[in-house]
């Protein structure tokens, strides 16, 4: 069994950083495709970044200000943000799907951890 736990959210303003994690336990291929999305309040859930063993992809403004990475040895997803503003508020969500590409549905997904940034 499959669980991803995210950690690393908290309340920030804004220009601040926070590195979120997102910690994977079970038995998983080394071919995966790992990311992030975020779910603010009133909006759809939305994609930040994916990442597998060919590179990154980026959705939306982050690009510059965030970086994702991935710690295989550690079973790891990171996300450090920077210069967060106030439209970063959401709670942000790791999730991981089974194949090489990230084209497709994800098959796991963490439960969340909250950002708040204020103004």
């Amino acid at each position: 069994q499959v669980q991803l736990v995210e950690s690393g959210g908290g309340s920030v303003q804004a220009g601040g950083s926070l590195r979120l994690s997102c910690a994977v336990s079970g038995v998983y291929s080394s071919t995966h495709c790992m990311g992030w999305f975020r779910l603010a309040p009133g909006k759809e859930r939305e994609a930040v970044a994916t990442i597998t063993s060919d590179g990154t992809t980026w959705y939306g403004a982050v690009q510059g200000r965030f970086t994702i990475s991935e710690d295989n040895a550690k079973k790891t997803l990171y996300l450090q943000m920077n210069s967060l503003a106030p439209e970063d508020t959401a709670t942000y969500f790791c999730a991981l799907r089974l194949k090489s590409d990230c084209w497709g549905t994800m098959d796991y997904w963490g439960k969340g951890t909250l950002v708040i940034i204020s103004s």
